[in-house]
């Protein structure tokens, strides 16, 4: 079994509990304004690499997060190769190794009796996932990823039907994220979900811009300035403590 890695990361401290090393799998669908990684977009880009590969690698950083760490997949999109994540987990479940998956959601769908088979596959391996919830209204949305919001809504309600554990992450995006009828409406949404461990508000930042322009790739959230303090103190406010 092969994927396509467009890089590792061997002491991650924000992708999941404790210190990680995460992969990070090439290929998405989504074209988020705000992505820091469009190097990650195409399909066919990164390095080719075994599960066995990946485990040995992994292995000998396995010291730094043996205590309350583990390994996490994100990308781009990790589950577009959901079958190389799913082995992988597998292998990495022999040495006892907390597994998380970083994820959209995008991929989901729910009327696909295979496709739902292969997320409970992925289940059975895995302990955590992070899920990106990115806006909660469709049209919204698909202004600010390229897609609309049904799958994920459907994704998200699948992971509290089967109970896995999941800590929901939100970009903070003035002009797109910050409105408080929407962060009332996405808190409302996370209140019928019984599975969140956790809620984790990020703020916007322009960290990945020279990469668009190494890419000479447009870059949409030209001007866009980060979050101010106020902005995040009430996004917290109403996604992590319910104060609406």
């Amino acid at each position: 079994m092969k994927g396509r890695v467009h890089s590792f990361e061997s002491f991650g401290t924000v992708d999941g509990p404790g210190i990680r090393f995460v992969l990070f799998l090439q290929g998405c669908p989504l074209r988020c304004k705000y992505c820091h990684n469009p190097d990650t977009w195409a399909y066919k880009d990164g390095t080719e690499y075994t599960v066995d590969e990946v485990v040995k690698k992994i292995l000998k950083y396995r010291t730094y997060f043996k205590n309350g760490g583990g390994v996490t997949v994100s990308g781009g999109e990790p589950l577009v190769q959901i079958d190389f994540v799913i082995e992988l987990f597998k292998q990495l479940k022999k040495h006892q190794i907390h597994t998380c998956v970083d994820t959209s959601g995008i991929m989901f769908q729910k009327k696909s009796e295979k496709i739902v088979q292969k997320y409970e596959e992925l289940f059975s391996v895995c302990d955590l996932f992070l899920l990106d919830l990115k806006h909660i209204d469709s049209k919204e949305h698909e202004e600010l990823t390229g897609l609309p919001n049904e799958k994920i809504i459907d994704y998200a309600n699948f992971l509290s039907e089967k109970n896995k554990a999941v800590w929901i992450r939100h970009v903070l995006v003035p002009g797109y994220t910050t409105n408080e009828k929407y962060l009332i409406q996405l808190r409302k949404f996370v209140e019928t979900l019984k599975n969140v461990e956790k809620i984790e508000v990020l703020p916007y930042h322009t960290m990945g811009t020279v990469k668009y322009q190494q890419m000479n790739l447009k870059y949409a959230l030209e001007g866009v300035e980060p979050p101010t303090k106020q902005q995040i103190e009430r996004a917290e406010a109403i996604l992590l403590r319910g104060e609406i």
